[in-house]
């Protein structure tokens, strides 16, 4: 399973992004995708999540800004970010947990990150 990002870049404060995330690969079934996000010399943290069912999960630091949405047909999660700020410049990372046959256990996957940077 590979997990593609897409759609970052440099924005300034106040701008708009969308990022993508398309899964490919051996896939049965998809549960939660989300989007992670690390600034230098800090942890990863949730940004956002959706379930397979559309429920939504954001970070309090978004809420009202960012909006988590995906296409089960196309296996995909996006990430529409509106009035940026500095501070949500980082590397943001998409999930997926994944069920890759009707029997197997399911497994956490990761894209490779896309860049975010806001300048003031």
């Amino acid at each position: 399973v590979q997990l593609q990002a897409s759609g970052g870049g440099l924005v300034q404060a106040g701008g708009s992004l969308r990022l993508s995330c398309a899964a490919s690969g051996s896939i049965f079934k998809i549960n939660t995708m989300g989007w992670y996000r690390q600034a230098p010399g800090t942890q990863r943290e949730l940004v956002a999540a959706i379930t397979s069912g559309s429920v939504t999960k954001l970070a309090d630091s978004v809420k009202g800004r960012f909006t988590i949405s995906r296409d089960n047909a196309e296996n995909s999660v996006y990430l529409q970010m509106n009035s940026l700020k500095p501070e949500d410049t980082a590397v943001y990372y998409c999930n997926a947990d994944v069920q890759r046959d009707y029997s197997d256990y399911v497994g956490r996957y990761w894209g490779k990150g896309t860049l975010v940077t806001v300048s003031s």
